[in-house]
């Protein structure tokens, strides 16, 4: 089975399809969008869709790596992450 990704491009098309609107509009709809959930998750807020899931933003501390190729040990710098939880909804919906 050949798997494919879903570009914005595509979002376009569907919103251009279904909704009517121009495809240089559906284009600027999906590109807000996006901003908007970036702009949110840079605030460190989340976001929830009903009946797909909820972004975060989660914090990870520092630890001690270890680089596979080499087995040197090394720091892993504390970093911010985006993680995603799907609804119960949407998993539903995967696993049927």
């Amino acid at each position: 089975m050949k798997r494919s990704n879903l570009t914005r491009k595509d979002l376009a098309k569907t919103i251009n399809e279904k909704l009517g609107f121009s495809q240089r509009s559906a284009g600027e709809l999906v590109d807000q969008v996006f901003t908007t959930m970036k702009q949110t998750l840079l605030k460190e807020e989340s976001i929830k869709l009903v009946q797909f899931g909820t972004f975060g933003v989660r914090q990870k501390s520092a630890r001690i790596g270890r680089n596979p190729r080499t087995g040197e040990t090394m720091e892993i710098s504390a970093r911010s992450m985006v993680t995603f939880k799907a609804s119960k909804h949407l998993r539903a919906k995967i696993n049927k």
